[in-house]
């Protein structure tokens, strides 16, 4: 792998062509690599200069992904299976944490990401992830996330926000609906994922917005209740869905406290 900062690479995993990036220096030997993974609408594109930010502020650089049926990746296969982030996380994820060759790796998702890198770390306990990062992460479907996610339906077939995401995903229909139309099948309601946690044996950092429309507390709640380990947690107030982009300055404070405390001492 040659690593060069903000370049666009295209790689194949699960049996897909994806898009990443990469953000900061090439690692030295040994040197911890944040991998990210998007929410259940977002690209490579749509984590905006956060992960540029992350890697400058932390000093730890930085890789993220387009899955596939996101970004300009290989569009995926409809309808997608209601246990989609499952099979992410322990069909794909390997293939692209193989395709980084690094063994001293950060899981940090968002949403959906968070689900996938929850049960990554919770059902296989890859011994290249020392750490994970969630940010707003569901365990478990809420009827507060079917509600938004319903009214996101509608938005998309009444009015811009079609056009606004077709900017971001070569195939914004199977970006959508792929996404949407597992969330609100009425299966979608039995979705639980909180058996893996006790598997979860690294360092955890948990981040909520206290104003999240597609989540509450009820899933940090599920999260300390399910862990052998007490996490390390950040609760915003005035925050909503997307704490790395509503209150950047504090998460990433949180994430070099986080890093200084469970992963290396020169962060």
């Amino acid at each position: 792998m040659m690593w060069r900062d903000q370049e666009v690479v295209r790689f194949r995993s699960g049996g897909a062509a994806l898009e990443g990036i990469y953000h900061g220096p090439e690692p030295e030997t040994g040197e911890p690599v944040f991998v990210l993974l998007h929410e259940g609408l977002g690209s490579i594109a749509l984590w905006r200069d956060f992960p540029e930010k992350l890697a400058q502020t932390t000093r730890v650089s930085v890789f993220s992904y387009s899955r596939q049926g996101y970004g300009n990746s290989d569009p995926v296969p409809l309808p997608r299976p209601i246990d989609y982030m499952g099979e992410e996380a322990v069909s794909v994820l390997p293939e692209v944490l193989d395709h980084l060759g690094r063994d001293n790796t950060i899981l940090l998702g968002h949403s959906d990401g968070a689900s996938i890198a929850a049960i990554h770390a919770g059902r296989i306990q890859d011994t290249r992830v020392k750490a994970v990062i969630l940010l707003a992460p569901h365990f478990f479907a809420e009827p507060e996330s079917v509600t938004a996610i319903e009214k996101v339906k509608s938005a998309f077939e009444t009015t811009h926000l079609r056009e606004k995401l077709s900017r971001y995903h070569l195939d914004v229909e199977g970006a959508f609906y792929g996404w949407n139309r597992a969330w609100l099948d009425p299966a979608f309601l039995r979705w639980n994922i909180e058996d893996v946690l006790p598997g979860i044996q690294v360092p955890l950092l948990v981040i909520q917005g206290l104003d999240d429309e597609y989540g509450t507390l009820r899933q940090i709640e599920a999260l300390e209740k399910g862990l052998r380990q007490s996490p390390d947690k950040l609760i915003l107030e005035g925050c909503g869905h997307a704490p790395h982009l509503e209150c950047e300055d504090q998460v990433l404070k949180k994430i070099v406290s986080f890093l200084n405390n469970n992963i290396r001492k020169s962060v």
